[in-house]
């Protein structure tokens, strides 16, 4: 999700909750301890140069059972974070402690930000000799060992 879809979908909530991708939610007394602006400027295994810049949210759960996250203070506080850090409409990543820390991309699914994992992929498959999969047209049927399923 990009920060403004956050916004916008924080306008109709009167509570946050974050799930997890097992299911769980987040424990309620969550804090939002972090909003930072990620660059990160990488090569992929084919020589190109690539930039990426991203908003990380960090979710933390301490023993502050009475704390409760309202959706217009998560709002004061994006805002604040937009004007410091000069923050753009980027997607935001979520890290959160499990047994180690997680990064997730974010969704929402009509109730809840949903937390869904991240995946690696390789940006340069061409280079690496690695076809694209392509879906059968028409509903056509695919030849065993053609590749294409």
């Amino acid at each position: 999700m990009k920060l403004s879809e956050i916004k916008a979908v924080l306008q109709n909530l009167e509570q946050i909750a974050f799930e997890l991708p097992s299911g769980e939610l987040v424990p309620p007394h969550f804090h939002v301890t972090e909003i930072g602006k990620i660059d990160k400027n990488f090569i992929d295994c084919g020589g190109t140069l690539r930039y990426e810049t991203l908003i990380s949210f960090q979710l933390w759960s301490a023993n502050d059972y009475n704390h409760r996250l309202h959706p217009e203070k998560l709002v004061a506080i994006i805002e604040l974070a937009e004007k410091a850090l000069v923050l753009g409409d980027w997607e935001v990543e979520v890290e959160y402690q499990g047994q180690t820390i997680g990064k997730y991309d974010l969704d929402f699914n009509g109730k809840h930000f949903v937390l869904r994992n991240k995946q690696t992929d390789c940006l340069a498959k061409e280079d690496c000799g690695i076809p694209e999969k392509s879906a059968p047209a028409n509903n056509a049927t695919c030849a065993p060992g053609s590749g294409c399923c």
